[in-house]
């Protein structure tokens, strides 16, 4: 057995299997995968095969295409069969709400290049015609849709890799992972020590027992899931052709053709999870016993929906255990807090994304970056935070809810509230409705007695619509305040500080007293960062920035980290309030000796606001006039009642997460995730006007920038007015530009200060001009667009600036 090697991935499941292949795609080709067992063991060997590109997440859709088209090109590869089944597939909807999600999904393939079809009763009856169609309205067929041979395949992935110069060790149980001073990992099994510079977790089911051999946690559980194999059946054996998936979203059911028979797998309510506290190493080739009435609801609806079944006996019950994250996507990337560790696990739907999972982790430890966004599926996206406790109620919702619609305004209520602010109860008290962001509660909007204490999901404007209205109202008329807890706060000091966010930052920086924005941008010149950079005194700075893209990015900014630079995350140890409006200043003015008079937009200041010391920075994410305070968590409730107290004669009105979303449209401010994410460039979205070119730095990402400068990028961010009647853009619905899709949005919502719905998009610059006018494609409906140029509140910055 080899005992040094570039990279070293632990698990040889399909994952595992992928990884080491890519890497060696990559030009990686000292690497190695060790396994305790056989391949496929674990997760894999007895997994139902299905793939299928429909995914909410536009990239892991994308990555799930990227999946199903590989598996061609191992077979040509290696000579091997995958065993591939390119059948085509329908999702079943039965109501209105279902129909309307899967036609939003479309609308996104279209742009996507996915050439998936939405379809009515009497083409699903051609389709699948063991389909009782007694109460459905339609359905999205994708000719995608299929199956394969797990074993067959994974092993494919393997003979690729081997012929890449990959090894493959079975029957090699890791006992430790040991990292060294220079960041490289002796890798102890029971066969002698590896010595690696890179470590990949793909163990799957054995994936919490791995990451805690190097002391880290990787928030997943495994679930048991339960499919059936049928008798032979002349409906299916007697048609010329294989049947078509059939995914019943209503009976947690998906269904496909096996042999002469059926295969029909449940994704039921009375779901039990496995293996609570640990999975044992023994564990590998064996089955769960059968337990049937667990299934036992969702087998009497699969009788009704496709009534053959009940004619079809039992040939085989499957029923063994899948890895979830708490969110239902992938665990991957470099896990925050370690060197050279990666993880490749959570994949539980391993034959639709492993493909995916496997070239973007590749891309990630060869080039340094990916090619798109992978934030759906970074292990990033959770923090120090997570626990075992939490991720095991979100997993068993996001099982039970693996078929439900999934609604852009929904707020999932599993393990929450878990994190909360000293503002929680009387926030509460006076009607907050809480959303969540990375474990914390953030008050969406506050319910006056008339309004609902609940956001109904739906993808039409809600029943929210009217709280918003009178919060927006409250801002743009008088004095509104909210939270300033959900950003992400950074301290960075020490001598070295500006030169060292000079390297890391793409903006120009402040000087002391002062506040600038600036773009972070990855080598290759993609947003990694949305920053407000506030200078408190000379090699003193404070950053914010997206409170759920903590982790990630204090991840990017140990990896590049300099001596002589203190670094801390002070999210949750700064918080406070944002106070907007035209009587903001007056507000402010009446709790502090300082003169907030003088005080210009932009500049930043240590001030004591009536009993509290804080940190005041003139600027708000509402383009009003505003002011940002920080203070000490331990500070907050006085700092409240301070503001509260002293804005009543001034009609003070707490807002939402809602409302700022809507104040943000009125002046086409881009929002972290949508508009600014690793998916754009800064030339694209507009982020290039804060970057310094004129400062003598090679900042990260300035080569790429400065060519997006010389040669400016074939698409731009525009905004358009839209003529939408009660849905709102949302985010990817296609742009039809002469009839054509040549675009999608970023973001959208409805102004509720000019009464418009408004949409941010990406178009051809080509055709960016003043008075294009287009289609815009919002649940099913072409909806007419025009550009508009002039922000709808305060044009010229005077009210924000003055």
């Amino acid at each position: 057995m080899k005992t040094t090697t570039q990279a070293l991935i632990i698990g040889g499941g399909v994952v595992g299997a992928s990884v080491l292949y890519h890497l060696t795609k990559l030009g990686w080709t000292d690497v190695m995968l060790v396994e305790r067992s056989e391949l496929t063991s674990g997760s894999t060997w007895h997994a139902a095969g299905g793939f299928h590109t429909l995914n909410g997440d536009t990239n892991m859709a994308a990555l799930q295409g990227y999946t199903i088209k590989l598996y061609r090109e191992l077979e040509e590869i290696t000579g091997m069969s995958c065993g591939l089944h390119h059948v085509g597939g329908v999702t079943l909807a039965d109501n209105q709400d279902r129909f309307d999600m899967l036609v939003a999904e479309r609308a996104k393939h279209r742009y996507m290049g996915l050439e998936t079809e939405v379809v009515g009763p009497a083409e699903i009856a051609k389709i699948a015609p063991i389909t009782n169609l007694d109460g459905i309205v339609g359905g999205l067929y994708d000719p995608l849709d299929g199956h394969l041979d797990p074993s067959g395949t994974t092993h494919a992935y393997a003979k690729a890799a081997r012929m890449g110069g990959a090894t493959i060790e079975l029957h090699t149980k890791v006992i430790a992972t040991n990292q060294r001073a220079d960041g490289t990992w002796d890798v102890v099994t029971d066969k002698g020590t590896i010595h690696a510079e890179h470590v990949v977790n793909a163990a799957g089911l054995w994936a919490r027992e791995v990451a805690a051999m190097a002391g880290t946690y990787v928030p997943l559980h495994p679930m048991e899931h339960q499919y059936i194999v049928t008798d032979d059946l002349p409906e299916i054996y007697e048609r010329d052709a294989e049947h078509p998936h059939v995914m019943d979203p209503a009976g947690e059911s998906y269904l496909r053709q096996e042999g002469r028979g059926l295969c029909i797998g449940f994704y039921e309510q009375t779901c039990e999870p496995w293996a609570v506290d640990g999975t044992p190493w023994d564990f590998g080739h064996e089955l769960l016993p059968d337990n049937l009435d667990k299934i036992a609801d969702s087998i009497d609806f699969a009788y009704k929906r496709f009534p053959v079944l009940e004619r079809a006996g039992v040939k085989s019950v499957i029923h063994g255990p899948f890895t979830f994250a708490p969110d239902g996507n992938p665990l991957v990337g470099p896990v925050p807090g370690l060197r050279n560790y990666w993880s490749a696990c959570g994949v539980m739907a391993g034959f639709s994304q492993g493909g995916g999972v496997g070239l973007m982790l590749a891309q990630w430890m060869v080039e340094g970056e990916c090619e798109r966004d992978v934030t759906a599926m970074d292990v990033g996206r959770y923090g120090k935070w997570i626990t075992p406790g939490y991720t095991r109620p979100k997993v068993i919702e996001n099982y039970q809810r693996r078929f439900s619609v999934s609604y852009p305004n929904e707020e999932l209520p599993a393990a929450r509230p878990h994190r909360t602010t000293p503002m929680y109860d009387i926030f509460s008290d006076l009607g907050a409705v809480w959303g969540h962001q990375y474990g914390l509660e953030v008050a969406n909007y506050f319910a006056q007695d008339s309004e609902p204490d609940y956001e109904t999901p739906t993808f039409r404007r809600s029943d929210a619509f009217n709280a918003t209205a009178r919060e927006v109202k409250a801002v743009r008329g008088g004095v509104g305040i909210n939270e300033v807890q959900n950003f992400g706060k950074y301290r960075v000091w020490g001598p070295d500080a500006q030169p060292w966010l000079d390297k890391i930052m793409a903006g120009r920086l402040p000087q002391p007293g002062r506040v600038s924005l600036s773009p972070m941008l990855s080598p290759k010149g993609r947003l990694i960062g949305d920053f407000t950079i506030s200078c408190i005194a000379p090699e003193d700075y404070r950053l914010t920035a997206s409170y759920g893209a903590q982790a990630i990015h204090q991840r990017w900014f140990e990896r590049n980290m300099d001596s002589h630079v203190y670094f801390r995350n002070i999210s949750d140890q700064s918080t406070g309030f944002q106070i907007a409006g035209p009587k903001s200043r007056d507000l402010l003015s009446r709790c502090t000796r300082d003169d907030i008079a003088a005080m210009t937009f932009l500049d930043v200041a240590e001030m004591t606001v009536g009993q509290v010391s804080c940190l005041v920075q003139r600027v708000s994410y509402t383009g009003d006039l505003g002011y940002e305070i920080y203070c000490d968590p331990m500070d907050q409730r006085q700092l409240w009642w301070t503001l509260w107290q002293a804005g009543q004669p001034l009609g003070i009105t707490p807002f939402g997460m809602r409302a700022m979303m809507s104040l943000r449209l009125d002046r086409f401010f881009g929002s972290w995730l949508s508009e600014f994410s690793p998916d754009y460039t800064a030339a694209e979205t507009g982020m290039d006007r804060f970057i310094s070119f004129k400062k003598n730095v090679d900042f990260i990402g300035r080569a790429a920038a400065e060519i997006e400068r010389a040669n400016p990028p074939a698409r731009i961010s525009v905004a358009f007015e839209v003529d939408a009647d009660d849905a709102d853009v949302v985010a990817y619905e296609p742009v039809f530009i002469d009839g054509k899709v040549q675009g999608f949005c970023t973001s959208g919502g409805y102004s509720h200060y000019a009464g418009k719905s408004i949409a941010l998009a990406l178009v051809p610059r080509a055709l960016a001009r003043d008075d294009l006018e287009v289609e815009i494609e919002i649940m099913g409906q072409l909806c007419r667009a025009k550009r508009i140029t002039t922000p709808l509140f305060d044009p010229d910055g005077t009210v924000m600036r003055g």
